[in-house]
């Protein structure tokens, strides 16, 4: 009888042995389970970089007139040696088409010609209103992109290969090639070219390029013209070539005294 007792007793501790095992267990899968459930889940370092992802596109600021010459005005000089368009007119269609860089469209895109997608265009586009309603524009990454993609529309199409036998600092024969070709609707659009370089004396960055800094003023005078330095007045000028300041404004059609900087006048 003790025999059979004490056999239970064995049989029945290693029940509750065996229990504790399979609870000892159970629960420390449950404990595995939920901790891997928490690891499971996106971690906010990933939200957070795809929040800040960078687009790519990178506009330069300017704050004025000046400081868009200053800025571009190198950019359009290298332009200019490899691919022969006046950096006088590079930098007067940019100041004009993008207002000096600050124009709404220009600082959505980069586009400082004012540039449309036209046929075969598989870059960045903007729709735009201008001539017409949401016409499309050509956006770019980055203004130097522009200003290759300028020069790049101007040698690559047939209707503008004539300005190319231009002289390369004939910025007043660009300037009304420009017009004539198509580049833009406005009829005073050469007029305002040669206004934008001859106010800021854009014609010194064609001179650098090509070294002729004193080729434009023999040109001129032997044309019989004088252009304007700093501190002319038609009276000074009128006693330099020996007239009067009637027969000045009477030859170049002028209804006052105001003269500019860089302007040239018909002195004979």
């Amino acid at each position: 009888m003790r025999k059979i007792v004490f056999a239970l007793i064995i049989l029945g501790l290693v029940a509750s042995s065996c229990g504790s095992k399979k609870k000892a267990t159970k629960k420390r899968h449950e404990h595995k389970t939920k901790t891997t459930r928490v690891d499971s889940r996106p971690a906010t370092p990933v939200e957070t970089k795809r929040e800040t992802k960078s687009t790519g596109f990178h506009p330069i600021s300017v704050n004025s007139t000046e400081e868009y010459i200053e800025v571009f005005g190198p950019i359009a000089q290298d332009e200019m040696r490899e691919f022969g368009i006046p950096a006088s007119i590079t930098i007067a269609q940019g100041i004009l088409e993008s207002g000096s860089g600050r124009g709404e469209l220009t600082l959505k895109t980069n586009n400082h010609f004012g540039i449309k997608c036209h046929t075969g265009w598989t870059g960045g586009m903007e729709y735009h209103d201008d001539d017409e309603k949401g016409e499309c524009f050509r956006k770019y990454d980055h203004p130097m992109t522009s200003y290759r993609d300028h020069s790049l529309f101007l040698t690559s199409r047939s209707r503008y290969a004539s300005l190319f036998e231009l002289d390369k600092d004939d910025y007043h024969g660009w300037a009304k090639g420009l017009r004539k070709a198509g580049y833009a609707t406005d009829p005073r659009y050469p007029q305002k070219l040669i206004a934008l370089i001859d106010r800021y004396e854009l014609y010194k960055y064609d001179e650098e390029v090509l070294g002729s800094s004193g080729r434009r003023k023999q040109f001129a005078s032997e044309a019989g013209i004088h252009i304007v330095r700093r501190g002319d007045t038609l009276y000074s000028i009128s006693k330099r070539y020996n007239t009067t300041v009637d027969d000045l404004k009477r030859v170049n059609r002028l209804r006052n005294n105001n003269i500019a900087v860089g302007q040239e006048l018909k002195v004979r």
